[in-house]
């Protein structure tokens, strides 16, 4: 009876032991800074895809975070893997997972991005404007330039935009309810596109990017402002005291060059 009790134990204390070798470990990220990745010689950095992250014109990638990144490449001697996710929140999961050491596209910042990311020093000022048909192209009806009259209206934006806290904030201050209708497919220049043919009615853009669009886009009317300027930065984890400082560095002195106006001007002066 003894030595059936014996193994008896004995095969317990195999399951448990099994069970704790088996079971899924929680994988704990460790802190990755500038040492690091001058260590791996490499960089993971994400942007987005438009006329000013990184597009692709005839068999020439061009777009203004891809030439900082060439130029920063090249000032630290790393590789730059350069990644292209237009969801801000798909990049902000990424950049916490570890899976990117930067988002290199210009982000409004705000306090409640603020409690969980680092930012650099601003990359440019900008602001939200509302993109919408001039009379002569929508049957005579004037733009919109109150914003109590957005009102009901429609507005589309790409899912998961920037614009759609301030959408949001703007709906309260009016005290109404402003439509907003995300879109899973088009980003912002296609929605903007969109609202030249007559597709929709309204959409949301930055204005340095509205200036540039409506260049091709006689339609549309952007002068109805949705925000005040507002800073756009590049957002780092936390726990990168380093390579916030490095990059700050770097910026402050790449801005003072003949080539940040040349790179600037290409995409926001044009």
């Amino acid at each position: 009876m003894n030595i059936y009790l014996t193994l008896l134990i004995v095969a317990l204390i195999t399951m448990i032991l099994l069970q704790r070798l088996i079971a899924p470990q929680e994988h704990v990220l460790l802190a990755r800074d500038y040492s690091d990745i001058m260590a791996s010689g490499e960089m993971n950095v994400v942007t987005d895809y438009n006329s000013i992250g990184y597009f692709v014109s005839g068999d020439t990638a061009l777009g203004f975070q891809l030439e900082m990144m060439q130029a920063l490449e090249k000032e630290w001697g790393v590789k730059v893997n350069l990644f292209l996710e237009n969801s801000l929140e798909d990049n902000l999961k990424g950049l916490l997972e570890q899976r990117y050491d930067l988002i290199a596209r210009n982000i409004p910042v705000n306090s409640a991005l603020r409690d969980s990311f680092a930012f650099t020093d601003p990359i440019t000022y900008n602001r939200l404007v509302l993109v919408q048909r001039k009379a002569s192209f929508n049957e005579g009806r004037e733009p919109i330039r109150q914003h109590l009259d957005l009102a009901g209206k429609v507005i589309h934006v790409a899912a998961d935009a920037p614009a759609i806290m301030r959408l949001n904030n703007l709906s309260h201050e009016i005290g109404d309810t402003i439509l907003i209708e995300e879109d899973p497919t088009y980003e912002t220049e296609q929605l903007v596109m969109m609202v030249a043919s007559g597709d929709i009615d309204y959409t949301i853009c930055d204005k340095e990017v509205a200036v540039r669009l409506a260049d091709h886009f006689p339609e549309i009317d952007i002068d109805t402002d949705i925000s005040f300027t507002q800073v756009e930065s590049w957002a780092l984890r936390p726990d990168a005291p380093h390579l916030l400082d490095s990059l700050n560095s770097w910026l402050s002195r790449f801005r003072e060059t003949k080539q940040f106006d040349r790179i600037f001007r290409r995409y926001y002066k044009e």
